[in-house]
């Protein structure tokens, strides 16, 4: 019997989910190389986040093969990134040289999930919920990683829509959220609900809009990110968030299928494109227009195993930049080994690849909003407004020139199916671009910081300049006339400090006076220096130095 007419059950279903958040910069961090995790971790038992002792620690044998394959599979400088530098140097700790920091929580255990209205609600395990942090920079990834068993293809399709949506797109005539789950609830290891969606409740989305400008974030995610608080709220609360990216949270799916070239070319497209399964009684056509995906392989997709042979064939990898999709054979012990398989490969380094390039991404992103946060927040009339400005622009170029030579790299690999997943998501991202447009804004805010500094030191040469002119007559003057114009060598010393300090006291007035009127006095030189003015010009030049402002 052909393969071709066996229908594509989805046997494994994984779906990791990769949600980048701008921190709000801890108060007294300025200037400072931040770290909003310390603040996390000494909330201590108020918090539901523990700090993750990575498996490099070598603890209880947690370091495995997998582990092993996971690290040398990227270049040296990307090792430092990912794993710091270990416990090389003499009292170093587990984590203590890595840039990067990861926190977990262990009280979720499931979500259940209803995917449109009136169908059965789905649950899905929990493998993880965590939160990287990074040092140097106001950001944060949430990750969720679930999985589950034995779906339709209609049913993978829709979890990949729906599930990961931070709110919704608007709702329907009926009242209900569009696009998003219908509902969702986080479940605790005895099976309680700790917190479900509120995606239907259209008014409190609406009114959150209206007053402060920004999406709300559904309840089920913002408990989820708790003590982490919306920073568009009335929640008190240290560490603030606000949203940076789209809020479809970028993903990556692993499926496992009963026969994977039974799918449709339709059916693959749908799944590449995230664009969700046909509603029951449609088309299941192409979800768009023919010319539009005429080149859907080849932009998308990584056929290199998407062969009848190999140790795991039939596997295909589909790259959109917003998702990573790995799909291949459920009878494969190879494409599915959580060990040495393609499912480790998924876990380990598709994951941190596509974390790399999201993370980039984030992270130019938050650079470019602090750059048009300080341009909105600039009163040219304000002193201390333009001290911040310059303080902020400041600190953008030098952690835009630290993000650089710590994070910003082409290449994270040798192996050639990592190096090319990583080119492809880099590309449909857009990083590139992206990273040229920042640094050109920031190089800009720089320059004109440097030639304000320029102009500024230049104004004060002109004034110290007219100062000393008109401040040489009189030195001239008393030169030429001697020191002991007044003969007071044996007056009482009462009488000298008198003299003395009148004298001081007129210096001083005369050349406050002075600096007062440099910027017309240098102006004033000017016209008397200059050999083609008459002397009327100059005369009415010296005139202009006492005219009131405004005349």
């Amino acid at each position: 019997m052909s393969t071709e007419s066996t229908p594509a059950c989805v046997r494994q279903f994984r779906q990791v989910l990769l949600w980048p958040l701008r921190l709000m910069p801890v108060r007294g961090s300025e200037g400072r190389h931040a770290k909003p995790w310390q603040l996390l971790a000494d909330m201590g038992a108020a918090s539901p986040w523990r700090e993750v002792v990575d498996e490099y620690a070598g603890e209880r044998g947690r370091f495995q093969e997998r582990h092993y394959n996971e690290f040398v599979s990227f270049l040296p400088y990307v090792q430092r990134f990912l794993y710091g530098e270990g416990r090389s140097q003499k009292g170093v700790g587990a984590n203590a040289g890595s840039p990067m920091r990861v926190f977990r929580r262990d009280d979720v255990s499931a979500v259940r999930v209803v995917l449109r209205p009136g169908t059965p609600p789905v649950t899905l395990e929990l493998a993880h919920v965590d939160l990287y942090f990074f040092l140097d920079l106001d950001l944060v990834l949430l990750n969720v990683e679930v999985n589950t068993r034995d779906l339709t293809l209609a049913q993978a399709q829709d979890m990949l829509y729906r599930f990961g949506r931070g709110y919704p797109a608007g709702w329907d005539a009926d009242g209900n959220a569009q696009h998003c789950l219908f509902s969702a609830e986080w479940l605790g290891p005895e099976g309680r609900v700790l917190a479900c969606s509120d995606a239907n409740q259209r008014d409190v989305f609406m009114a959150h809009v209206s007053h402060y400008r920004a999406p709300r974030i559904a309840a089920h995610w913002a408990w989820l990110l708790e003590p982490l608080v919306s920073d568009h709220s009335d929640q008190a609360g240290a560490l603030r968030y606000r949203q940076i990216e789209y809020y479809r949270m970028p993903q990556l799916c692993f499926l496992a299928l009963d026969n994977p070239r039974a799918l449709s070319r339709n059916d693959l497209i749908r799944l590449g494109l995230v664009t969700g399964a046909p509603a029951p009684g449609h088309d299941s056509g192409l979800p768009a227009a023919e010319q539009y995906l005429a080149d859907f392989e080849k932009r998308f997709c990584y056929d290199r195993f998407w062969t009848d042979s190999g140790s795991a064939p039939h596997t295909r990898y589909v790259c959109s930049g917003h998702l990573l999709l790995v799909l291949g054979d459920a009878h494969s012990p190879f494409f599915t080994s959580p060990e040495r398989g393609v499912l480790a490969q998924f876990r380990h380094q598709h994951f941190l690849l596509f974390l790399i390039a999201h993370f980039q991404k984030a992270a130019l992103l938050m650079f470019s909003d602090r750059l048009a946060e300080a341009l909105k927040n600039l009163d040219i009339a304000d002193a201390a407004s333009v001290r911040r400005f310059k303080r902020t622009i400041r600190d953008s170029f030098a952690g835009f020139l630290r993000f650089t030579h710590r994070y910003w790299f082409h290449e994270v690999s040798e192996q050639a199916q990592v190096r090319a997943l990583f080119r492809l998501c880099a590309g449909h991202l857009e990083l590139d671009s992206l990273y040229t447009e920042v640094k050109e804004r920031i190089g800009e805010m720089n320059r004109y910081l440097d030639a304000d500094s320029l102009r500024r030191q230049a104004n004060t040469v002109v004034r110290l300049t007219v100062v000393t002119i008109f401040g040489l007559i009189g030195t001239v003057t008393t030169g030429f006339l001697g020191m002991n114009l007044l003969a007071e060598t044996e007056a009482p010393t009462s009488r000298k400090l008198a003299i003395f300090a009148m004298v001081f006291v007129l210096a001083t007035a005369l050349t406050i006076y002075t600096m007062a009127k440099s910027k017309r006095l240098s102006d004033f030189l000017d016209v008397l220096s200059d050999e083609r003015a008459s002397a009327w010009q100059k005369i009415k030049a010296l005139a202009l130095v006492w005219r009131r402002a405004g005349d």
